[in-house]
């Protein structure tokens, strides 16, 4: 039994060592974190949206690879580098300047982009934009 209660006594004392402590939640310098997030863009949030939603577009459309239609990146690489609107084209008010030959397709889509307001077409275009980052 005494050899218990050393033994004991020995393990409490050990424990009990010259430690600081922290309330229970708090960090230590050695874990502070950086508490700035980076805030997410609510235009580019809400082009996701309809991108993946409403808008129907990753029906035809996805980021790197030709489906139905091309994809994003080859959209907006073409659209930058010949200075197009994309908004227009959403809105069935410019020429389509990535594969004419599929303009027929994404005719029927039209329905649906001309009931977006500028402000998600132009969130529509953020997001397909942010591809080529």
């Amino acid at each position: 039994m005494k050899k218990l209660f050393f033994l004991l006594f020995t393990l409490v004392f050990i424990s009990c060592g010259d430690k600081k402590s922290e309330p229970f939640g708090k960090a230590t310098d050695e874990t502070l974190v950086d508490q700035t997030e980076v805030a997410v863009d609510p235009t580019l949030a809400l082009g996701e949206d309809l991108f993946n939603g409403v808008g129907l577009c990753k029906t035809c459309h996805l980021p790197d690879k030709k489906v139905i239609g091309p994809s994003i990146v080859e959209i907006a690489t073409i659209y930058k580098e010949k200075g197009g609107n994309m908004v227009e084209f959403l809105k069935e008010n410019a020429e389509p300047i990535v594969d004419p030959t599929q303009y027929e397709v994404m005719k029927t889509n039209f329905a649906v982009t001309k009931t977006l307001s500028d402000e998600e077409l132009k969130a529509l275009e953020t997001y397909m934009y942010s591809f080529l980052k």
